[in-house]
C-alpha cells in the first residue's frame, strides 16, 4: 500500500483545537465567553494588542469550489446595513472590555471584501478606531477579488493602514475556471498585483489550489509559471477541500469523477512545490510559501509563526475577536462563533446582544494539545519533555507515531518529534495522532475533507 492510500483519510485542517465539531457547546455560555475574553484581554492588551477578523460575506457570483460562508447578491444596498451591524457588534465588545483596545492586526475576509465600496470600507475601518487605538507595530490585510478590486480600493485601504493584500487566483486554466465558476484572466491578476506594488503594499499574496476539477499537471505548472512572473511575496498552495455535504457551499458544479484523485492529486502538489522551491520560495507551515525576505519566512525561522482562524500570521495575539456573520473569536482559553445567517446575526444585535450562537471553553488538556498541534503546524516539530507540554496519553499515542516514523514521516528523539521533509505533506495526519478528542470519538458522518 502506498503512503497516499494509507494516509489519505478525512481529517481537520486545524485552524483551531479542539476543532469545531468537537466543541462542548453544552458547557459553553455567552457569560463564560465574556469572562474568558476579559481575562485574556487584561493580560495581553498592553503588551501585544489584539487582532480583529472581520467577515464580509457578500459575493456577486458563486464559485463552486468555495466552502466559505457567503451570501450571493448583486444588490449593493446590503453594504451599509451590514457595516452598521459590524460596528454595533464592535461597540458591544468595547463596552465589555475594561480598557481601550490596541489593535495589532485586522484581516478582512469573505465572501468578497472588495464587493464593498471604498467609501463603505472607510466607514468600517474609521469606525473601529473611534473606541480603539493602533498598536505600535500593526499589520492590516485584506482579501481582494482580481475582477472587482479597483485602484481606488487599493489606495483607500493603503491610506487606512493596510499593507498586505491577497488575491484568489486558484488556477489559470479556462477549463478549470469554467468548472469552478471563477473566470478571471491573468491580465486582471497582473493588473491588481502591479497596482498594489505601485501604491506601496509591502506584502502581496496569491492563493492557488491544486486538486480542482479537470486540473492537470500542465495546468498547475502553467499557473505557477505565470504566478512566478508576478513574484508575489507569499503563496498559499492549498489542497481543494471537497465537502459537498455542507449545505449551501455550492460544490455541486461538477462530478466527483472530474476531480484528480490520490496519487494524481499528490503529484500536482509535489511537482508544484518543487517549482516553487526552485523559484526562491520557502515552505512555511502547511501549504504556505513565502519569499526568503518576507516577514512570514522570518517568523517561521525565528519560531514565532502562528496559526489561527485567519490562517498563518507572522505574529501572535492571545485575543482575536471575530466580527460579522459566522466569524469565530479566540481568547486562547475559549472560542465563540457568531450566528451563521445574516438574519439571525441582525436579530441578536437588534436586542443589543453579542451575536454568538456556540462556543467552547478549553480545559487544561485542550490547551496542552492545542500547543502541540500549533507547534506541528507552524514549526514542523513539537516536544513533551517538560511538565508544561507533557500529557499522560502521549504513552498511548507513541505506537501510532512509531508507525509514522517507520514510514519516514517523522523522527522522534529525546521526547521531541521532528516532521521530516517526506512527512510535511502528511502533517495533518501527524496532528490527528495528537487529537485526543478525535481519537476518543471518531465521527460517524462526513465532517472533514480528505487530508491529501
Amino acid at each position: 500500500m502506498s503512503l497516499i492510500q494509507k494516509y489519505n483519510v478525512p481529517g481537520p485542517r486545524y485552524t483551531s483545537y479542539p476543532t469545531v465539531p468537537y466543541w462542548e457547546e453544552d458547557l459553553f455560555s455567552v457569560n463564560k465567553w465574556k469572562a474568558a475574553l476579559v481575562q485574556s484581554f487584561e493580560a495581553s492588551n498592553t503588551t501585544e494588542g489584539i487582532s480583529l477578523y472581520i467577515h464580509l460575506p457578500f459575493c456577486e457570483s458563486l464559485c463552486t469550489f468555495c466552502g466559505c460562508n457567503k451570501r450571493i447578491t448583486k444588490r449593493h444596498d446590503v453594504e451599509n446595513p451590514y457595516i452598521k451591524a459590524v460596528l454595533k457588534e464592535w461597540d458591544l465588545y468595547c463596552e465589555l472590555l475594561p480598557q481601550r483596545p490596541r489593535i495589532k492586526e485586522i484581516h478582512l475576509g469573505g465572501g468578497t471584501p472588495t464587493f464593498f465600496s471604498p467609501a463603505h470600507l472607510t466607514t468600517l475601518i474609521n469606525g473601529l478606531f473611534i473606541n480603539a487605538d493602533k498598536a505600535q507595530e500593526y499589520e492590516f490585510s485584506f482579501e481582494g477579488h482580481p475582477n472587482n478590486t479597483t485602484y481606488e480600493h487599493l489606495q483607500t485601504l493603503y491610506d487606512l493602514g493596510f499593507r498586505r493584500v491577497s488575491y484568489g487566483v486558484q488556477d489559470y486554466s479556462e477549463k478549470v475556471q469554467n468548472a469552478i465558476h471563477r473566470k478571471q484572466s491573468f491580465h486582471n491578476v497582473a493588473k491588481v498585483t502591479f497596482w498594489a506594488r505601485e501604491i506601496g503594499y509591502t506584502s502581496i499574496g496569491h492563493d492557488l489550489i491544486f486538486g480542482l476539477p479537470f486540473q492537470t499537471l500542465e495546468d498547475v505548472l502553467d499557473t505557477i509559471a505565470k504566478t512566478n512572473s508576478l513574484q508575489p511575496d507569499r503563496l498559499a498552495f492549498y489542497s481543494y477541500a471537497h465537502v459537498p455535504w455542507i449545505k449551501g457551499n455550492g460544490q455541486r458544479g461538477f462530478k466527483d469523477e472530474d476531480l484528480p484523485k490520490d496519487t494524481v492529486k499528490r503529484e500536482l502538489y509535489e511537482q508544484g512545490k518543487l517549482e516553487l522551491l526552485k523559484r526562491n520560495y520557502v515552505e512555511i507551515g502547511m501549504d504556505h510559501f513565502a519569499l526568503k525576505n518576507d516577514s512570514m519566512t522570518q517568523a517561521f525561522e525565528n519560531g514565532t509563526l502562528h496559526r489561527n482562524f485567519m490562517g498563518y500570521t507572522a505574529s501572535k495575539t492571545e485575543v482575536m475577536i471575530g466580527l460579522g456573520v459566522s466569524s469565530i473569536s479566540d481568547s486562547w482559553n475559549a472560542f465563540a462563533q457568531n450566528e451563521k445567517t445574516i438574519e439571525a446575526y441582525y436579530d441578536k444585535l437588534d436586542l443589543d446582544e453579542l451575536p454568538i450562537f456556540r462556543g467552547h471553553i478549553l480545559n487544561e488538556e485542550d490547551l496542552i494539545i492545542r500547543k502541540h498541534i500549533l507547534n506541528l503546524m507552524c514549526q514542523f516539530q513539537t516536544s513533551w519533555k517538560d511538565k508544561t507540554t507533557y500529557f499522560p496519553e502521549i504513552e498511548t499515542i507513541l505506537p501510532n507515531l512509531a508507525e509514522m516514523e517507520k514510514d519516514g514521516l517523522l523522527l522522534i528523539k529525546d521526547q521531541t518529534l521532528f516532521v521530516t521533509e517526506k512527512g510535511k505533506p502528511f502533517v495533518r495526519n501527524i496532528c490527528m495522532a495528537f487529537d485526543l478528542r478525535l481519537i476518543r470519538k471518531a465521527p460517524q458522518t462526513q465532517l472533514f475533507s480528505m487530508t491529501i
